[in-house]
């Protein structure tokens, strides 16, 4: 399987067999903590319990937050902090895109108190079987029961129409075969005045065809992604406005010290003089719905 087109939205394989790989790559790291086809790693798509922390706290985690997380809802797949861009208040509903074992879900949850809920969707049982399991560690921690999880592609979200008041996602927007549906569900599901705050993974540049052809850099959140215009344009044409993209290189920094096995071997297929930091980003985006 592979991308004929990197800056694309969509990649040549059919969209049910890139959702697979990814359904099958990411219940691989419910189930083992890591993807099979790499070591020791702790990035977006992948986790290892001995850097999935020192990670998180140099995206924007701090250390308070990360310790009284449930246990093993933090996996290392984070590549920024969306909780923190959206600003979050009491009372608010939020959703967050595939949410994974709950990290950003339980950590958005005391933010908005007992009169605000926090939802997540994920299309990958065991994730959410990991993400429920916590649920109990959350309630008797925090003396709050407002998070859920729901089974659900993010192309289809099991959510009402303008029902929320904020959605958030951590580096799995990139990972979708269509893009632009998911951003019409964002706009669909936003309350009027309602946000959007995501951390997800973009392109600098085009990614070299030997790189987007690795099914392994799929799952890792880079061939999916596509050149930040690009993306810009996706949110606009869903209908949304006040749209703001911000680059966050320290993302990409922390891999390459982390010695990430995946980041090496794109680095090792680029052309020569380059570098990942050349041509992939971590990137915050907002937006908003008026």
């Amino acid at each position: 399987m592979g991308c004929c087109d990197a800056s694309a939205t969509k990649c040549c394989s059919s969209t049910s067999d890139v959702r697979e790989q990814v359904r099958d790559g990411y219940a691989k790291v419910a189930q083992t903590g890591r993807l099979a086809t790499v070591t020791k790693a702790g990035r977006c798509c992948s986790a290892s319990t001995h850097s999935a922390d020192a990670l998180a706290q140099q995206i924007g985690y701090s250390a308070e937050q990360i310790r009284n997380l449930p246990e093993g809802a933090n996996m290392g797949l984070s590549c920024g902090n969306p909780t923190a861009i959206a600003a979050l208040q009491p009372g608010q509903i939020v959703l967050d895109l595939g949410s994974g074992g709950g990290f950003d879900v339980f950590l958005a949850g005391p933010k908005v108190g007992n009169t605000g809920r926090v939802i997540g969707v994920d299309m990958t049982p065991e994730m959410l079987t990991k993400a429920r399991r916590n649920i109990a560690s959350y309630r008797q921690s925090t003396g709050l029961d407002n998070v859920e999880f729901r089974l659900g592609e993010i192309e289809h979200l099991p959510v009402a129409d303008a029902s929320v008041d904020v959605v958030i996602s951590n580096c799995v927007i990139n990972l979708s075969p269509d893009k632009p549906q998911v951003w019409r569900e964002i706009a669909r599901v936003l309350k009027p005045g309602g946000r959007v705050a995501v951390s997800d993974m973009a392109l600098l540049r085009p990614l070299p065809p030997q790189v987007a052809q690795m099914v392994e850099a799929l799952v890792g959140c880079v061939a999916g992604a596509v050149l930040l215009e690009e993306y810009r344009r996706l949110v606009l044409a869903a209908g949304l406005a006040e749209v703001s993209l911000r680059p966050k290189p320290e993302y990409v920094a922390a891999l390459a010290e982390f010695k990430d096995p995946l980041y090496a071997k794109i680095a090792r297929a680029l052309p020569p003089g380059t570098s990942v930091g050349d041509f992939i980003t971590s990137v915050d985006v907002v937006a908003a719905k008026v």
